[in-house]
């Protein structure tokens, strides 16, 4: 019987900065940034918050069951990058190939049979024409719904939850209508001012890791970089945050402030126009030539910005937390260069770099390896001992599976293939970290590299091992 065990552990620090595409800061003059999730980092009771408020709203505005006020938010139910299928009401997780991971398909609390799932998709297989479109949303056609934002947290939960309560009750109801409702009042929640009041009321609850942002700030002003911010929330909600996080100076910072800007539609819709708003909020009518500091400016549009501004190219780079309406466009229509804020990032290296993990991800590849080379031999010994190996792997990649998340596992990865998360986030995004501060770690002439991994049809590249960060394993009978 074969036996593995691990001498080292592979170790990843969380603080660094990782490169999909080689990128130098020598090179970047002006930086940008999203504000949610970028500057501004939320604790653990904001979703909560949302959760709650969009629930009662469903009950109060819609009219749906008193007996949903029985559901709270569950943290650690859904992670990031899921699809939803309006039409089935399934939760799933997507890989980059559009196959689904099987084991992760949910509808409502509780997990769909593998059987069922392939029965209703004919296999495990996403057609391009019912994916979400190229935002993630489920528009023209498209019933999937995919979930980019980490703001989408509390609403994939709030449409579980109430999934699960009309099957636990057996009440007939239209999938459409439910995803329609919750989208309504979890949108209501932002747009009415919901949550920026309770966030107001209560900043230091909700904001955290205000001085790593600020140190971020600070550090690239005294290099005398340019900075700008463009976010869709509201002026008086950021200018709240941006003086908890930075102080009431924190305007001097930034050549460039503009508020609900509209995003993704900032980047790609040539017909709004710049507006300035006063520090009271109240709306100007007047022209505007040109972009200052010290002023705040409302929607617009990237071309204009471009027009008024003179920042094209390579020499910017912007950071943002949303890989499609932050990052998309800037990367595909207008060449800036691009910085993924993904949290989630922390507890996956975190998890990573335990010995249990380490080990049993070692003796999976070791283990898919030795099927690989064995399958030739149709003996029926080795085709045993194969079926046995077999059987070990599958039983192993749901245990792999649950370190991370126990429904619906990594963010990045289902298995051995990127998740559609992980694809489009290699696509998008130049660099990516789990927070602004990681720059701290680096200079302003610090070049990105990506590590270069084989192509399939390559030979694997042959590196001095260290023990310091290369696991080492030993195979014995």
């Amino acid at each position: 019987m074969w036996r593995f065990w691990t001498i080292s552990p592979g170790f990843v620090n969380a603080d660094t900065i990782f490169s999909n595409n080689e990128t130098s800061l020598h090179d970047i003059e002006i930086y940008g940034f999203d504000y949610d999730y970028t500057l501004a980092f939320y604790s653990k009771h904001l979703h909560t918050l949302i959760f709650n408020i969009a629930r009662d709203i469903l009950i109060s505005k819609h009219r749906y069951p008193e007996g949903l006020q029985e559901y709270e938010y569950i943290p650690n139910f859904a992670v990031r990058g899921l699809h939803y299928d309006v039409q089935k009401a399934l939760l799933m997780k997507i890989d980059a190939f559009h196959y689904i991971q099987l084991g992760t398909v949910y509808r409502g609390l509780h997990p769909v049979p593998d059987e069922e799932v392939i029965a209703m998709y004919e296999g495990c297989h996403v057609p391009l024409e019912i994916m979400s479109d190229f935002y993630g949303k489920s528009s023209h056609g498209h019933s999937m719904k995919q979930f980019m934002d980490i703001f989408s947290l509390p609403e994939m939960n709030l449409l579980s939850c109430v999934n699960d309560f009309f099957m636990r009750h057996n009440i007939d109801y239209e999938p459409v209508h439910l995803y329609k409702d919750v989208k309504e009042a979890i949108r209501d929640v932002h747009v009415k001012g919901i949550m920026y009041r309770a966030v107001d009321a209560d900043i230091e609850k909700y904001i955290c890791y205000g001085e790593q942002s600020h140190a971020v700030l600070k550090k690239l002003s005294e290099h005398g970089k340019k900075m700008f911010l463009i976010t869709n929330s509201p002026f008086a909600f950021v200018n709240r945050g941006m003086s908890y996080i930075v102080g009431e100076d924190w305007r001097d910072l930034f050549d460039i402030v503009i508020v609900q800007a509209d995003k993704p539609s900032f980047f790609n819709d040539r017909r709004k126009p710049f507006r300035r708003v006063t520090d009271k909020g109240a709306l100007l009518w007047d022209r505007i030539h040109k972009l200052e500091k010290g002023q705040i400016y409302k929607q617009g549009n990237l071309y204009e910005f471009l027009r008024l501004t003179g920042w094209r190219g390579s020499k910017v780079l912007y950071f943002g937390d949303h890989i499609y309406s932050d990052l998309a466009d800037l990367t595909l229509r207008h060449g800036w260069r691009t910085g993924a804020i993904i949290p989630e990032l922390r507890k996956e290296i975190k998890i990573m770099n335990t010995q249990a993990y380490a080990q049993m991800s070692s003796w999976l590849q070791a283990l898919t390896g030795l099927i690989e080379d064995m399958q030739i031999h149709r003996d029926p010994a080795s085709e045993a001992v194969v079926a046995e190996w077999i059987k070990e792997r599958e039983a192993m990649r749901p245990q792999t599976k649950s370190f991370f998340n126990a429904q619906f596992g990594s963010l990045f990865r289902t298995y051995q293939n990127p998740t559609y998360f992980s694809r489009r986030l290699s696509r998008f995004a130049d660099i990516y970290m789990a927070s602004i501060s990681c720059l701290l770690n680096y200079d302003l002439k610090h070049t990105f590299f990506p590590r270069r991994t084989p192509l399939q049809h390559e030979a694997p590249l042959q590196h001095k091992q260290s023990t310091s960060t290369t696991s080492e394993f030993f195979l014995v009978y």
